[in-house]
């Protein structure tokens, strides 16, 4: 009988085949926006690469906006000893009040594994981090990290595979990101006074530089532009991919969302009790 790990690892091949299908171009889709020459595009539009050096980090961000939508994107991370380096992916509107949804991966030290750091910001309040290792190297080869964004949920995933789920819980007074328009934006930058083992181990700017790299994004999505969304009133969106548009988390979804939480969740903020003493947050 197959294994939890190497079905998993089936279902990977086949999402990262039938992305392949629907990417478009970085030249299209992004603006380079920050580090000079660390960031560049190559291989006809379909690679983005940025880098870090002891000068400085890189960055881009999406040319649209997005008001929901599912939003998938292959990256392969600094390899060999990344320690203090952050690659950042995400979500984000402006402002003091903004919204933002996020991937952050640390580096560590070579045969360290990397820490996905997750966090849903809502009206200028985040502190809702979750943090996980990955069941695969992710230096070695390409791997789909999505964000699906609707009116009920906002559901983080990993080769398809879910790894955490924030429910619009307005009912019970829990802010949702429901109607800021986003941009995709990603960066590489040096973290080192915090983000491998608390700021202990530091940057090795000997190895530098740092990459990482970028193909296949997919934006399945309602665009913001003007003052208004690409879907109807009745959320409907002119896109072929529509299913995000309701997608929650079914029996089979949740069980492998049980699955990474039990095995590779190594932070969840709403069992903290000793950051919050006097009660966990409401969505907890």
């Amino acid at each position: 009988m197959a294994t939890a790990s190497s079905l998993i690892l089936l279902i990977s091949f086949f999402v990262s085949s039938i992305m392949d299908a629907f990417a478009g171009s970085f030249y299209q889709d992004f603006d380079l926006t920050w580090g000079d020459h660390r960031a560049k595009i190559d291989d006809g539009g379909k690679l983005l690469m940025l880098s870090l050096d002891k000068a400085s980090g890189s960055g881009f961000q999406s040319k649209k906006e997005y008001l929901f939508g599912r939003i998938d994107m292959q990256l392969k991370l600094v390899s060999g000893n990344s320690a203090g380096t952050v690659t950042a992916y995400y979500l984000s509107s402006q402002g003091p009040t903004h919204d933002e949804i996020d991937f952050e991966f640390l580096g560590n030290l070579s045969g360290e594994p990397y820490v996905l750091h997750t966090n849903v910001f809502t009206q200028g309040k985040g502190n809702r981090e979750q943090q996980f290792y990955l069941w695969f190297d992710p230096t070695q080869d390409f791997h789909f990290y999505s964000i699906v964004w609707n009116p009920q949920n906002v559901i983080f995933l990993v080769d398809n595979i879910p790894i955490r789920e924030f429910k619009n819980q307005e009912s019970i007074g829990v802010p949702f990101p429901k109607s800021q328009p986003m941009r995709v934006y990603s960066s590489l930058w040096n973290a080192d006074d915090w983000a491998t083992r608390g700021g202990l181990v530091k940057t090795d700017w000997s190895k530098a530089p740092f990459t990482a790299s970028y193909r296949n994004f997919n934006d399945a999505a309602c665009v913001w532009s003007h003052g208004s969304s690409s879907c109807a009133s009745k959320f409907t969106s002119p896109v072929s991919n529509t299913a995000w548009q309701n997608q929650g988390l079914d029996a089979e979804s949740r069980r492998k969302l049980q699955w990474v939480q039990k095995n590779y969740m190594i932070y969840n903020y709403c069992s903290d009790m000793k950051r919050f003493p006097d009660g966990l947050p409401p969505e907890c």
